[in-house]
């Protein structure tokens, strides 16, 4: 599965990529020197290569003499244009034969100097010849309108084009691109319509390119100019291969894409705007493409026993690829102000009382150094393009359609999680010691938008499971060290994050225990949470945290407890900004969603989507308030869309705002100073709706979701959850799937104690499953797995089991939560099945669930 770049050898750090093999470089051997180098000079103007820079310009140069023919002319080519292959087209269509076409398309495509000379744009003067070559049979009224107006912009683009460098010599556009891409298209599309089997000599020709610029990329191309044109030739080497995609797949696609990944991370940006500007048309066909190449490659590694697909090269390398693709497709879609980025994400610190958390002088400072470190750990592709995937409201291209399900069936995610680890170590040093090349390790995880988000909560599993096995560990030495140094002070040291709970004071309980924790010592909250209720028996496995989380979270949303609100109109829950509470209980609030999503259990709670959001790192705006609010959205909308001039009189709306409080209560607040005295006109709604939303979504609640988020970052401020899940995700994990497919859940059950599929009490349990309403199927998985709510992935991941509990008897079905096991005797009739199924699952909390 590696790639083979044996085949080539580098004659310096820029060294030409070998020329075609075959009677394609023996039959185009009439070039000099010195004519190939006029062909590149004055493309040098436009952006190509210096031809002073060429060693090997000339593809087969030749001593030869005497008198060049017009066939040896036109044989001497080297780089295309529209016109130029228009031409050669209707020669090979006269003399009968595609020899002159394949000589020059294998001379140019394998050649990165010759490609990056080709398809640039033509001056203005020259663009009636362009429509001549594009117009059938040289005839421009036989042209389509719509041909015609393309036409029209291109000649506009020339216009452009002719403008002086030095008008702004400063600030280069970092989209810019010498390529008529448009141009370069057509002249594809219409090759491959009429000489499909010329797309033979081209993939061998860009597979020997691909091969050679891997090789003179991995010794170093010194040169920006060099760089640059690389770049150029990417971009026509991409748009060629979409259009012979079938023919290249499995030749020089992938080595197009393992040359594209050894460019500097600037030139590869560079590569990213210019298709998020020029080639929108082709991103979504460019995904796809390595999408198949992904999926052809994993398939083919059935037949390989004891191989990773982190040894296959050519998915590692489609993945970096597809990198690119991402970033391109959040540019081309549509982005928010930079504004609205939290400045600071992962504020730790901690307010009012509970900022009193002592400092241990042997641990905090070498620890605080630790996450220092590990908060400059970014995608540098975020600091190149100064965008980040957050600030994409709606990307070109759904990122649903990039997660790959097979790539994700094989991947081995504790492997993968074990090599993310290492790229991190690597990066903060701890590896440098042993030689370790950070560059040779790969992890799925650093490209996070292939992977479902069921594989990537398989990741953040292991990776708090491994944490809290840490802790434990770390908490029996700590153990051991007392013991050796003073028995006598021995303190007790509890390798869990234990909570006992009364059922009937669960809030002041479970607040009052965590604050204490926070307090005493914080890295005490990534142990493994193990809940007690006072009085009942019982071990905690997993189920009872299960209820604990949920009993919590029904009292904290209460709008009686008064912390949030309920919009009626959207059914979500909010900050309650006017609440008697003090940070610190938010802080605590903030700290029980950070545990449930460390302790991969699935709460009930109804936030809106720019909660998530403003976790992750985004400030509220404007199209946040349709989830949260959809009257007052659609109020503001509808003053936006309002475009007559006597906007004061129909609307009548100031600077000043009115809202409610949780008691009906209406309050008021000026955006503006003055703000009583401004009217909303055509000029300033834009910013009343800007400052309204703001004040709605963060001033107001500020302190309170500042506080929030405090305490959630105390639990997963070290996780990899930002660097795995987009804010739509998060709430998948943290709410579960809204999907309730219980055939789903009748597939993957298993059946213990006796039972069988086959068994008569079996069919009449999923007869009688089938059959109820959905509350009370949601009450059936709460009795038996401790939530109601559907895991990430469906309900296929519950894994539950249904074990024989005896014989026929009056005794209810029980169940064992922390295992999704339910216990079901093996009653003699369906209808008492039913009955004592139904009375089990209606009166269950707290009974019958161990």
């Amino acid at each position: 599965m590696e790639e083979d770049d044996s085949s080539t050898k580098t004659t310096g750090s820029t060294a030409e990529p070998r020329k075609p093999s075959s009677s394609s470089s023996s039959s185009s051997s009439n070039t000099s020197h010195n004519t190939a180098q006029n062909h590149l000079e004055p493309l040098a103007a436009v952006g190509t290569l210096p031809a002073a820079n060429s060693r090997n310009n000339n593809v087969g140069s030749s001593s030869g003499s005497g008198a060049k023919t017009k066939t040896q002319a036109t044989e001497e080519v080297q780089y295309l244009d529209e016109a130029m292959l228009k031409e050669l087209t209707e020669r090979c269509i006269r003399e009968g034969s595609d020899a002159p076409l394949i000589r020059t398309l294998g001379a140019v495509f394998s050649s990165y100097r010759g490609l990056a000379a080709s398809f640039q744009f033509c001056p203005a003067a020259s663009s009636i010849e362009k429509m001549l070559a594009r117009a059938p049979a040289g005839d421009l009224r036989n042209m389509k309108k719509e041909d015609l107006r393309s036409l029209e912009g291109d000649l506009d683009k020339d216009e452009d084009s002719k403008a002086p460098v030095e008008s702004v010599p400063d600030v280069p556009d970092p989209a810019h691109t010498t390529v008529d891409v448009e141009s370069l298209r057509s002249s594809m599309k219409a090759l491959y319509a009429a000489r499909p089997a010329v797309f033979g000599p081209i993939n061998n020709a860009l597979e020997l390119l691909g091969k050679s610029l891997s090789r003179d990329l991995r010794v170093g191309l010194t040169s920006n100019d060099e760089l640059e044109s690389l770049v150029t030739v990417f971009v026509i080497a991409f748009e060629t291969l979409l259009v012979g995609s079938a023919d290249c797949l499995e030749g020089s696609f992938p080595r197009i894409c393992a040359a594209v990944t050894r460019l500097p991370v600037w030139a590869q940006c560079r590569l990213v705007r210019i298709w998020a500007e020029h080639c929108k048309d082709s991103i979504h066909p460019l995904l796809q493409q390595l999408q198949q190449l992904i999926t052809v490659s994993t398939l083919s590694m059935h037949s390989f026993r004891g191989i990773r697909i982190h040894d296959n090269k050519v998915v590692c390398n489609a993945t970096k690829a597809m990198k690119l693709v991402y970033y391109a497709n959040i540019l081309a879609g549509e982005l928010e102000p930079k504004h609205y980025r939290e400045l600071d994400l992962r504020d730790t610190s901690l307010p009012s009382y509970l900022s009193l958390i002592p400092e241990d002088d042997d641990v905090r400072p070498a620890d605080a150094e630790v996450r220092s470190r590990q908060k400059k750990v970014e995608d540098p592709f975020i600091t190149e393009l100064d965008v980040n995937p957050l600030d994409c409201r709606k990307p070109l291209v759904p990122y649903e359609e990039f997660y790959n399900e097979l790539l994700c069936d094989v991947v081995e995610m504790d492997h993968d999680y074990l090599e993310y680890k290492s790229i991190a170590s690597a990066v903060n040093g701890a590896l440098s010691l042993i030689g370790t090349d950070p560059s040779t390790i790969f992890s799925f995880m650093q490209y996070a938008f292939i992977l479902t988000p069921t594989t990537k909560t398989l990741a953040l599993y292991y990776d708090s499971r491994i944490r809290m096995y840490s802790e434990r560990r770390l908490s029996f030495l700590q153990q051991q060290q007392q013991l050796r140094q003073n028995s006598s002070a021995l303190q007790a040291v509890n390798p869990y994050l234990n909570l006992k709970i009364r059922r009937d004071h669960i809030i002041d309980d479970a607040l009052v225990e965590l604050e204490i924790i926070a307090m005493s010592n914080p890295k005490d909250l990534k142990k493994q949470l193990v809940v007690e209720f006072t009085g009942e028996q019982g071990i905690d496995e997993g189920g009872v945290s299960k209820e604990f989380f949920q009993l919590i979270i029904e009292e904290i949303f209460n709008p009686d407890y008064g912390m949030f609100v309920t919009n009626e109109d959207s059914n979500t829950v909010w900050f309650n900004s006017i609440s008697f509470e003090n940070e610190a209980q938010f802080t605590l609030i903030g700290i029980v969603l950070g545990l449930a999503i460390y302790n991969n259990i699935i709460l009930a709670v109804n936030f809106p989507m720019v909660v998530y959001r403003k976790l992750m790192g985004m400030k509220g705006s404007f199209l946040d308030l349709k989830d949260l609010n959809p009257v007052l959205f659609n109020s503001l909308k509808s003053l936006l869309d309002y475009t007559e001039n006597d906007m004061e009189e129909v609307f009548m709306q100031t600077f000043k705002i009115g809202y409610r409080d949780v008691f009906g209560n209406l309050l008021e607040h000026e955006l503006k100073p003055d703000g009583d005295k401004i009217f909303v006109t055509q000029d300033n709604k834009q910013d009343f709706v800007e400052l309204y939303s703001d004040f709605m979504l963060n001033k107001s609640v500020e302190k309170q979701f500042n506080a929030f988020r405090r305490g959630f970052q105390m639990v997963t401020d070290e996780s990899p959850l930002h660097l795995l899940f987009r804010p739509e995700e998060v709430e998948l994990i943290v709410c579960g799937s809204k999907e309730f497919d219980f055939d789903e859940l009748e597939q993957s059950t298993e059946y213990e104690g006796g039972f069988t599929a086959e068994s008569q009490t079996i069919k009449d349990f999923w007869s009688i499953v089938h059959g109820l309403s959905m509350e009370v199927k949601r009450k059936l998985l709460q009795f038996t797995t401790g939530s109601d709510r559907v895991p990430v992935g469906g309900l296929s991941r519950l894994k539950l089991v249904v074990a024989r509990n005896g014989p026929d008897s009056d005794r209810l079905p029980t169940s064992h939560t922390c295992f999704n096991v339910l216990l079901l005797p093996e009653y003699n009739s369906k209808e008492k099945l039913e009955e004592r199924l139904l009375k089990a699952i209606n009166y269950s909390k707290g009974f019958g669930m161990l």
